[in-house]
This record gives C-alpha cells, sequence and structure tokens, in this order.
C-alpha cells in the first residue's frame, strides 16, 4: 500500500463556492499532491491556481480527511490518502477549469446548493465545516 499526501481549497467568493466538474459530471474541489519540499498551504494555493486559475488567500486550516482508493491506472494499486483542506477567499469570480487534469467546468456555486452537488461525502463534510466558519467570521 502506497501513502499519499494531498492538499486543496475551499474557495468563497461572497455566498459562493469554488468547484470543479469532472468529464463525468461529479463535483469536486481543488486540491492535489504536496511536492518536494512544499508547504501544505503552498500546495493548497498553487492546486487551486492551477486547476480553476483563481488566486485565492487562505483564512484558517478547516481539517484532513483521510481515505484509501483503488488506483485502477497503477495495477490496482491500494492508496492511503491524507488530504488538508484549507478555508479561502478570492476576489473574483473569474475561473477556468483545468481541462488536462479532467474538469470541464469551474464555477462558483451558491452556498445554499454546494453541499448538495458536491460527489463525496468527505467533501460534503468539509464544506459544511467551511462555511460554518466563514457564518462565524
Amino acid at each position: 500500500m502506497r501513502t499519499e499526501e494531498s492538499a486543496g481549497g475551499v474557495v468563497f467568493f461572497g455566498n459562493s463556492v469554488l468547484m470543479l466538474k469532472k468529464m463525468n459530471g461529479d463535483w469536486v474541489l481543488p486540491k492535489g499532491k504536496i511536492e518536494e519540499n512544499e508547504t501544505n498551504e503552498e500546495t493548497a494555493l498553487r492546486e487551486v491556481f492551477e486547476e480553476t486559475h483563481v488566486k485565492a488567500k487562505i483564512l484558517n486550516y478547516i481539517g484532513d480527511i483521510e481515505y484509501t482508493y483503488r488506483n485502477y491506472w497503477s495495477n490496482n494499486e491500494v492508496v492511503d490518502k491524507k488530504v488538508h483542506w484549507y478555508l479561502m477567499t478570492s476576489n473574483t469570480m473569474k475561473c477556468m477549469p483545468q481541462r488536462e487534469e479532467g474538469f470541464k467546468a469551474a464555477k462558483f456555486i451558491i452556498v445554499d446548493r454546494v453541499v448538495d452537488i458536491a460527489k463525496y461525502d468527505d467533501e460534503k463534510g468539509v464544506l459544511i465545516k467551511a462555511i460554518e466558519l466563514m457564518e462565524n467570521k
């Protein structure tokens, strides 16, 4: 079993959150692998920018999630993954998906709908926590 660490962001613009739509229709948050000599925060900001072209600013650490998955592109290798999540803001709604990574849309979704459209339960939990943090600011 291989272990992997990633970082990502829940980016707010007003009353909306940045989401990515994958080619298969799933809505997900921007995140990616931590590179050598890179902090979790640097990774989260870089990945948000690479995947959406949004320059964000970190407000807080939300927390991390852990899960296991099978990498079908690598002989069904089992991967233990940990993702560090950051609460972020943007000063623009202008965004563009990174098509090379399999995204067909990048969009700011109204807070009232974002949890319902998120594909994965662990990301739904991250979104709920991020929304609570923003409401208490």
